[in-house]
């Protein structure tokens, strides 16, 4: 992909992030399947994204675009290998988002509030912390674009789960 720096020099960089900001969530993107992606290469990139623990993954699988260098690149990657290798980093980035969130149960955090949401016949409102975690709060109120504190109280898939201070 052109990177000038390397997968160690990525890592320092991570590993200052983190002492000098020990809450920091970092996100990555990940694309699985370019052109000549070896079973070993992703076995690489997955033991990497392991060490690393970003807060969140957004895997793509590459797709041919006409025009392009990769398109008519040799050793184009099957389907089924693109859609396997991006079930496992989905897996994996749940997995780290989910033990992320669990460190939250029982802090105060500040929410904007941007939409509501149905689920099991329950009203909720859904936000955003400041570092873009998803919160959701039972509630009849409306809370459109309202910032507000509330105190975590546990984890529903990879949704913080509120109650108002």
């Amino acid at each position: 992909m052109n990177r000038r720096y390397t997968i160690e020099e990525f890592k320092n960089g991570v590993h200052l992030l983190r002492k000098t900001y020990p809450n920091v969530s970092l996100t990555t993107d990940v694309i699985v399947g370019f052109p000549g992606e070896t079973e070993e290469e992703f076995g690489i990139t997955y033991k990497n994204l392991e060490e690393i623990k970003f807060y969140k993954m957004h895997v793509f699988k590459y797709s041919q675009r006409k025009g392009t260098r990769a398109a008519v690149m040799p050793n184009q990657v099957d389907g089924r290998v693109k859609e396997e290798r991006s079930r496992k980093l989905i897996e994996l980035s749940n997995k780290y988002e989910r033990e992320y969130n669990k460190k939250y149960i029982g802090k105060e955090v500040e929410v904007l509030f941007e939409e509501p949401h149905l689920e099991n016949g329950k009203r909720y409102m859904k936000g955003h912390t400041t570092n873009y975690m998803v919160v959701k709060l039972e509630t009849n109120e409306n809370l459109d674009n309202v910032l507000k504190k509330v105190k975590i109280e546990d984890v529903d898939r990879l949704e913080l789960v509120a109650n108002i201070m």
